[in-house]
């Protein structure tokens, strides 16, 4: 677990998100829960529970105006957003690697991205790492699908219905598409 400096909420379309931060890098980016006071509980399972709510600096700022703007159809794959990896699982952040190269607007299955981390057949592993992603939508799990096309879960408040609006948003091309099948 990354050791956070200061987290906030912040609105987004979706709902308010929250956000913590170390000195240089996200420790954490939290999509909506049915409340604000629950993201930022949920948000500070991630971080601590010590952390600090307080005003986010430029840096961070710059991220929550990017993640607002995605959470509208802005095509920004917040690739270059600076993560702290510390305490998260080898295996965890390999998945993370590949889901993160995923574009707006475009998806992978479970299957997919576990051939992509060289673990053919690990695509339940791929769908506990991705719920447990500390970095959503900075880590864009929804954008990974079951086989077959089907949602799949999605461990954010209100579930798979939640991420399919994500993907909505992104106007992702659902259907018969390279990528999509396993």
């Amino acid at each position: 677990m990354a050791r956070a400096q200061g987290c906030c909420l912040f609105d987004t379309a979706i709902g308010p998100c929250g956000i913590a931060w170390t000195g240089r890098s996200l420790a954490a980016v939290q999509l909506p829960e049915a409340t604000r006071p629950g993201t930022l509980r949920r948000l500070r399972r991630y971080v601590g529970e010590d952390v600090p709510e307080a005003d986010p600096p430029a840096f961070v700022q710059s991220a929550i105006a990017r993640v607002q703007a995605l959470l509208t159809g802005a095509r920004d794959d917040l690739a270059d957003l600076p993560l702290d990896m510390e305490g998260v699982p080898e295996f965890h952040q390999r998945v993370y690697e590949v889901t993160r190269a995923i574009p707006p607007g475009a998806v992978l299955t479970y299957g997919e991205v576990a051939r992509r981390v060289g673990e053919p057949g690990a695509a339940r592993a791929v769908g506990q790492a991705l719920g447990k992603n500390p970095f959503a939508p900075v880590i864009p799990c929804h954008r990974v699908l079951a086989a077959g096309g089907r949602s799949g879960g999605f461990s954010a408040e209100g579930g798979a219905d939640t991420k399919l609006r994500m993907l909505e948003i992104e106007r992702a091309q659902l259907g018969e598409q390279p990528g999509l099948f396993d």
